[in-house]
């Protein structure tokens, strides 16, 4: 392939029409995006002033497309610019009505937008509406919750929440269903102390559910656990016949774990230890393992000391 040779003048004037080209061509690009321009974004729906009687369930999908006027740059970056913040739509006029005009609210929708970034249309522009009797009901609140103690630490208590009950209200066949209402997600990482903070619940899915209040005070007790060991007797369970029955030995030795909180309170009475005669007179035991049917909340069984006790049957 002939590789063409220019001298020295003549590559410093090729230079010089590239380079008024290339800004030519730029400068043309700038004056060109500064123009105003008509394009179309996809934005999402939102609703605020919802009606306090009725309930209601939107019958098009929650997003609408905008013809926005903005200069050609807008354009360009119209998918990381504001056009893509929701379209807020007052439903006041849902008291007496079922639908809502958006038309009619393109000013106050424009004063949240951009100036020089202003919506001309909007597809569909007239939204529609299905309405139901509003109804109430109360729901407890349940904790969601990802916690990690630190070593020899656990949660020692049942968690409180106040309030224990939150006040949905919307649609009779949507609140049917509704048997709790869930929190937002407590993680908690190395924790070693009583953690107390107010949780937002988790916000409604569709626009037409109303949830009061918003968010609850969680208080979750966290100790240190450490193991303790007593002697507990053991009790004799289906005895049909009254048989007069021993056992040996007639107390064993529980290890748990308990909080150190509580460990000065524990005392037998917080635990039964039974020994099921069942197991001798239709499975044909010799000996009777031992089970723990009774121990306090929180607190765990590390070992039982013996496993099975020897039994003496006097008919």
């Amino acid at each position: 392939m002939a590789i063409i040779k220019l001298s020295a003048i003549e590559r410093r004037r090729l230079s010089a029409f590239i380079t008024c080209l290339v800004v030519a061509v730029l400068a043309w690009l700038f004056t060109a995006l500064g123009n105003p321009y008509k394009y179309t974004v996809k934005q999402v729906v939102t609703y605020k002033n919802a009606p306090k009687k009725r309930a209601f369930h939107a019958l098009q999908s929650d997003t609408v497309d905008a013809t926005v006027q903005g200069t050609g740059w807008q354009m360009l970056f119209s998918r990381i610019n504001n056009d893509h913040l929701p379209i807020v739509v007052d439903l006041h006029t849902l008291e007496t009505r079922d639908y809502v005009v958006l038309s009619a609210q393109l000013k106050q929708i424009n004063l949240k937008k951009q100036v020089n970034r202003e919506i001309i249309t909007i597809n569909p522009d007239t939204l529609f509406f299905d309405f139901s009797n509003r109804t109430v009901k109360r729901v407890p609140v349940k904790l969601v919750s990802v916690i990690k103690y630190q070593k020899q630490f656990a949660q020692s208590g049942n968690v409180v929440l106040q309030p224990a009950y939150v006040t949905v209200s919307g649609p009779a066949d949507v609140i049917q269903g509704i048997k709790y209402w869930q929190t937002d997600s407590v993680k908690l990482s190395d924790i070693n102390e009583s953690y107390s903070s107010r949780v937002s619940l988790k916000p409604s899915p569709e626009g037409n559910l109303d949830i009061k209040p918003k968010s609850v005070r969680v208080n979750i007790p966290i100790d240190e656990f450490t193991e303790k060991t007593m002697s507990i007797s053991v009790k004799l369970i289906n005895n049909r016949h009254y048989y007069d029955v021993k056992v040996f030995p007639q107390k064993v030795k529980i290890t748990f774990t308990t909080s150190l909180t509580d460990y000065g309170d524990i005392n037998e009475d917080d635990f039964e230890v039974v020994a099921d005669l069942d197991n001798w007179k239709q499975n044909g035991y010799s000996v009777l393992p031992v089970k723990v049917t009774h121990a306090p909340s929180f607190s765990k069984i590390v070992k039982i000391e013996p496993q099975v006790v020897d039994f003496i049957v006097k008919k």
